[in-house]
């Protein structure tokens, strides 16, 4: 059951793309690889998204390079109540540099319209693709990702450290637990 209780990282069917009020823009790294980006990565932490409140643990994202600007995107996580949720989605490149992407879990039939997409900037990543930040230009939803299910503390400090000086507001960042799955 791929589409039962779908959570969807990095997307909102109501894409706010809109500028955080009073804040500058949000900054990105300057380059992003995306074969190097592509394949598994751990939820450290996020903020809470409606899409994702039946996640209890164990939140995985894995990205597949489709074409030159397509990226699939395939979301995990372990329910209370010990099933699975997924959700496919495809990724599209938005700028040169692949710093900025737009993401969308429509079913495949209808993500030609134009909703249902959602803002998916790399904020943070470190020079061997280990861990990122990324984020949303209303400040909304942040995610801490990782290969591995923990993150490096002085990483991990330094990210909340650079979300903070960009806006976001912290005090609802939900930790994600990992080792639940059996």
């Amino acid at each position: 059951m791929k589409m039962k209780g779908l959570f969807l990282l990095g997307a909102v069917c109501s894409a706010a793309s809109a500028q955080a009020e009073g804040l500058p823009p949000l900054q990105t790294v300057s380059q992003v690889d995306v074969q190097r980006y592509a394949g598994q990565w751990y939820e450290i932490a996020r903020l809470p998204m409606p899409y994702q409140n039946q996640c209890a643990s164990d939140v995985t994202a894995f990205y597949q390079i489709k074409s030159k600007d397509t990226i699939s995107v395939t979301n995990r996580c372990l329910k209370a109540d010990g099933t699975w949720s997924v959700a496919e989605g495809l990724a599209r490149v938005q700028n040169a540099e692949n710093t900025k992407l737009s993401v969308t879990f429509l079913p495949k039939a209808i993500r030609w319209l134009p909703v249902g997409k959602a803002p998916y900037w790399v904020m943070a990543l470190d020079s061997d693709y280990q861990y990122a930040m990324v984020g949303q230009p209303d400040r909304k939803y942040l995610w801490l990702l990782s290969r591995k299910p923990d993150m490096d503390e002085a990483v991990y400090q330094a990210y909340l450290q650079q979300a903070q000086a960009q806006g976001y507001d912290l005090s609802t960042l939900i930790l994600t637990k990992h080792g639940q799955a059996k």
